[in-house]
């Protein structure tokens, strides 16, 4: 189930607010971890065990790490089952394929299903039993409490990675009134019509550019740019919208980056709660910036390969998280400074660099991504348009410019400076309108179309 279809919204959603807001206080997380068990098995019934094998020793671990003995043994273990999770679900095959490769060898494949979201509920579990281990808050006082934070069906199959210590308090005393509910439902409206009346269409359009032009050759990639990015924010809103119904504040995930002046500047922007991840259980551990220039160089390229390989078991996301983390590089030693003086030309550098590396990531194989590359950059001898790419950029052009605009503030801006006006309360009549229009016009989308994937539910 996602969350961009009729059965979510208009049955599943509505018996579980039914429910919960019925319920006293007491049993709500144990209606919202009920629920969310049953989110994951309409989706993924053949693998829920692993969800609950994964929730319940981690939770026994964090516990023995607590009481003070052993408590390395426990993080090693820890450790080493989390990371080996997803070593056998999501990358057995993909070493299988390398080694056959390297050493000449015939090793049968696994064809093992990768369980949906497991990337983001191990790290999410992970995460927790090392802040345990580390201090940084007391482990969950009891089984069921544990199991709602990590199972919460919002951010279970796609997160954003949520953090213990982020809703701790909320997870045992939160409480629902009518400006959060109606605020997440806003939210929640907010983040359907970007999947669905963006991501989707720009998707289309995307998988229709199959000519070899330099101008498709172009809007393929920023196309596909703008499907993710409204495809995983307009998730991540839905998300922290759905944890404001339930009484949960979730951090932002995104912030316009696309907007971005540097890659820095993107990474701080894009997916933050996998950066931050990063950052906090991987460089800083590592020696961060407080190390000798060529062990930080080391440190940042462990996190971006590792970044990229979070991402997929190809070599095509291994490139893409390297590719960061060269430009990364580049930028702290000695680019960053000069970009910073320049008006334009900064936005400009930052755009064709995420639009090549979204190229990269959407690739089947390393030798399509330098195809690909050698139209855009005219190395191919490829004509400039025909009938074909004219026709799609004609019928797309409309979703392509309200895209662009909507990846800006610009919207969020206009409407905060209405709303201080003294036109208020007409503006304030024209916003209800408009999410109801937005939630009609999704649900006839979703009524009427098939292409309706989440691209990060592979990840």
């Amino acid at each position: 189930m996602i969350f961009s279809s009729i059965t979510f919204i208009y049955y599943f959603l509505p018996l579980l607010l039914l429910v919960y807001f019925v319920v006293p206080s007491k049993f709500k997380n144990v209606v919202l971890l009920i629920f969310s068990l049953i989110f994951y098995f309409l989706g993924e019934p053949q693998y829920i065990i692993v969800l609950l094998l994964s929730c319940i020793i981690n939770y026994i671990l964090s516990k023995l790490i607590e009481k003070g003995k052993r408590r390395k043994i426990y993080l090693i273990i820890a450790c080493l089952y989390n990371v080996g999770q997803l070593l056998v679900f999501k990358y057995t095959d993909f070493f299988i394929a390398n080694v056959n490769s390297l050493f000449k060898t015939n090793f049968p494949f696994m064809y093992i299903v990768m369980p949906i979201g497991i990337s983001f509920f191990t790290f999410q579990a992970l995460g927790y039993v090392i802040d345990v281990y580390n201090g940084k808050h007391s482990s969950s006082p009891s089984l069921i409490s544990f199991m709602t934070y990590v199972c919460l069906f919002p951010q279970l199959v796609a997160g954003p990675i949520v953090r213990y210590k982020d809703i701790k308090d909320e997870l045992e005393n939160r409480k629902s009134n009518f400006d959060t509910f109606g605020d997440g439902v806003k939210r929640f409206i907010i983040g359907l019509s970007k999947k669905v009346l963006l991501a989707n269409v720009l998707g289309e359009f995307s998988k229709s550019l199959v000519t070899d032009t330099l101008l498709a050759s172009w809007l393929k990639p920023i196309s596909f740019t703008l499907q993710i990015y409204f495809d995983f924010s307009g998730y991540s809103d839905m998300a922290i919208g759905l944890g404001l119904m339930f009484g949960f504040r979730f951090l932002e995930n995104f912030n316009y980056p696309l907007i971005a002046k540097s890659i820095t500047d993107f990474w701080r922007r894009w997916h933050i709660s996998l950066s931050s991840w990063f950052k906090d259980y991987v460089y800083i551990p590592l020696g961060g910036n407080r190390v000798s220039k060529l062990k930080w160089i080391r440190n940042i390229f462990i996190v971006w390969f590792l970044t990229g390989f979070w991402h997929g078991a190809a070599w095509n996301f291994i490139i893409w998280g390297l590719y960061f983390g060269v430009l990364l590089v580049i930028e702290k030693l000695f680019l960053g400074k000069y970009l910073e003086k320049t008006k334009v030309l900064k936005y400009i550098y930052t755009l064709l660099i995420v639009v090549v590396s979204f190229l990269i990531f959407n690739s089947n194989s390393v030798l399509e991504i330098f195809t690909s590359l050698k139209n855009m950059f005219m190395l191919n001898k490829i004509p400039l348009t025909d009938k074909v790419t004219n026709y799609y950029l004609k019928n797309y052009l409309g979703v392509l410019i309200i895209s662009i605009i909507a990846s800006t503030p610009l919207v969020k801006v206009m409407g905060l400076k209405l709303s201080k006006t003294k036109m208020k309360i007409g503006v304030d009549i024209l916003e209800i309108v408009g999410y109801i229009l937005l939630l009609v016009i999704s649900t006839a989308f979703l009524i009427d179309e098939s292409f309706n994937p989440f691209l990060y539910f592979r990840f």
